[in-house]
């Protein structure tokens, strides 16, 4: 387990930044980032929606119910 201890450093990050610009092409780049940022927004906002919805059915149960 020690040999993972400190498996990820700076130099790992700029290596792997440089091959996957090669792999994907700089033109690419921009797009990509583009369209995961747009995916991060979505499921930030659908994580949101889906916790407000919990939170407003969890304080319908715990108001009880008027009948006539």
């Amino acid at each position: 387990m020690t040999m993972f201890r400190n498996a990820l450093e700076p130099w790992h990050l700029l290596v792997l930044a440089a091959v996957v610009i090669m792999i994907f092409g700089s033109k690419k780049l921009p797009d990509t980032a583009r369209a995961l940022g747009k995916s991060l927004r979505i499921l930030r906002s659908e994580t949101r929606a889906m916790r407000d919805d919990d939170a407003s059915d969890a304080s319908d149960e715990a108001r009880p119910e008027h009948r006539t």
